[in-house]
């Protein structure tokens, strides 16, 4: 049984990597060089802290994975793990945390609610009366999302899979009751069983090669490295700053990488021709919006570094993880969250090839019929 894997992200090459520790023949095929989709533009987040339950699941599936890494796969992720801290300036968001909290403390999540004064023991600088509460957990961090792919590929090539650069798939190719056979690519034809879509931001490019209408956009997200007034230590957590839609976390050296989106305008990208440079002006809007939610920004802070990359986004938020067709799997459309959820999402793969269906994470939901009258999902701690 040989399945061919179209994207060499860290989906990709998680799935690479589980599928072969199942015994499966692997060929990974990505069209440029590994991680140079969304993976090596992320901003490596591991979290959670999600309304969804099966979001916050895929997450403590794959934070199992992440704790173990480095002892694992030989390769030290720099995971740190201060937390994540929510805040809400009004009532409303507030009292929507708190229902999080709820359904997270269910799932066995150690997140609380948090007065203002409790925040700003985590966060010191915060700017407490601005706040009215927030949500935080002490087992959500960050990781670097390189060293998780680089972990992965090697030792999946490792376990015996091909991975193929510069090889570009043209076509899925199908036999006349609809099976998957193989597919097309710029170095020839290949035979397969199945295919797996991790195409992220090419999700949907991919799966209309299969003859499936996918509703995944592009939608561009920029970060920034910003070197504040006052130095953020490596203990303050992933601050959110939920009703201004403003985020930083602690780097190195004091730094922080920061983000936010502030227009109502995101339109869809072309993943190959969007633009990776980042406006001074927004720079300059997200230190703005982060000094209002905390003292570090003060007008000595200076812009280190900025980039941009691209979320592959579905319209509620949640991934696609199903076999959509007899041997065409996709594992596509997270969102933001493919970092940190591609340990769960590649073990998920290997049993649907391996095993007929997925079992390991309840995943019945992320079907993409959901889209077609069936039921959305809600999520409603997205961070862009």
């Amino acid at each position: 049984m040989h399945t061919v894997i179209v994207g060499g992200g860290v989906i990709g090459l998680s799935s690479a990597y589980y599928l072969r520790k199942r015994g499966i023949e692997v060929t990974v095929l990505e069209k440029s060089t590994l991680g140079s989709g969304s993976t090596d533009r992320a901003n490596g987040g591991i979290r959670a802290q999600f309304s969804s339950p099966v979001s916050a699941n895929l997450s403590l599936a794959s934070i199992d994975v992440w704790e173990r890494f480095e002892a694992d796969f030989g390769i030290d992720l720099e995971y740190r793990r201060p937390g994540y801290l929510f805040l809400a300036r009004t009532e409303t968001t507030a009292e929507r945390f708190r229902e999080n909290v709820r359904k997270q403390n269910e799932l066995g999540v150690p997140s609380e609610f948090v007065s203002p004064e409790r925040a700003a023991s985590l966060c010191p600088e915060l700017h407490t009366d601005e706040f009215v509460g927030g949500a935080y957990s002490p087992t959500d961090g960050f990781a670097d999302p390189h060293l998780g792919l680089q972990g992965f590929s090697i030792a999946a090539t490792e376990a015996g899979a091909e991975i193929r650069t510069k090889v570009e798939v043209t076509d899925v190719e199908l036999d006349g009751t609809g099976q998957v056979r193989g597919v097309t690519t710029t170095d020839g034809a290949i035979d397969a069983d199945y295919v797996v879509n991790a195409g992220g931001p090419w999700a949907a490019e991919i799966g209309a090669m299969a003859g499936l209408s996918l509703p995944i956009s592009p939608r561009r997200r920029k970060l920034v490295i910003v070197d504040p007034a006052i130095p953020v230590s490596d203990d303050v957590p992933f601050t959110i700053d939920a009703d201004a839609s403003v985020h930083f976390r602690p780097e190195r050296n004091g730094n922080v990488v920061a983000g936010g989106h502030f227009s109502e305008s995101d339109p869809e990208m072309d993943p190959d021709r969007f633009s990776e440079r980042v406006s001074l002006e927004w720079s300059a809007q997200v230190i703005e919006e982060a000094a209002e939610c905390a003292g570090y920004f003060g007008l000595d802070s200076e812009i280190r570094q900025s980039w941009a990359g691209l979320y592959a986004v579905t319209p509620d938020h949640h991934p696609i993880i199903e076999e959509s067709i007899p041997g065409f799997i996709n594992a596509v459309g997270f969102s933001g969250h493919g970092f940190m959820q591609a340990p769960a999402t590649g073990k998920l793969v290997a049993e649907i090839v391996a095993d007929g269906e997925p079992h390991s994470v309840d995943v019945s939901m992320l079907s993409k019929d959901r889209f077609d009258g069936g039921s959305p999902l809600e999520e409603g701690t997205v961070i862009d």
